[in-house]
């Protein structure tokens, strides 16, 4: 298993913009990304700027379909102007996990 760990900041007053890009992203996985195991959005509680996800793939096929598609591409649209800095990724290969 592939996973993803992205830490994403929005500048202040813009979480509700990121919030709902990524949720986007988060429902288009749902519907359209069987081999995308897990997509799971956060924000954090003392900073409602910063933002989590975790992601976790099939296998690289599964893994590059979900980085080139366009809801990922539409995300960096609107995430671009208003990041807070450069987004945080970690691919990793997952060695446990408790489902």
């Amino acid at each position: 298993m592939l996973t993803i760990t992205a830490v994403i900041r929005a500048k202040p007053g813009a979480e509700q913009t990121m919030r709902d890009a990524l949720l986007e992203v988060a429902d288009h996985v749902r519907v359209n990304e069987p081999d995308t195991i897990g997509f799971h959005v956060s924000q954090d509680l003392a900073d409602p700027c910063t933002f989590t996800t975790y992601e976790r793939f099939a296998d690289e096929a599964a893994m590059n379909l979900h980085n080139s598609s366009d809801v990922v591409a539409r995300f960096f649209k609107i995430a671009q102007p208003i990041l807070d800095g450069e987004v945080v990724l970690v691919t990793s290969f997952e060695i446990s996990a408790k489902d």
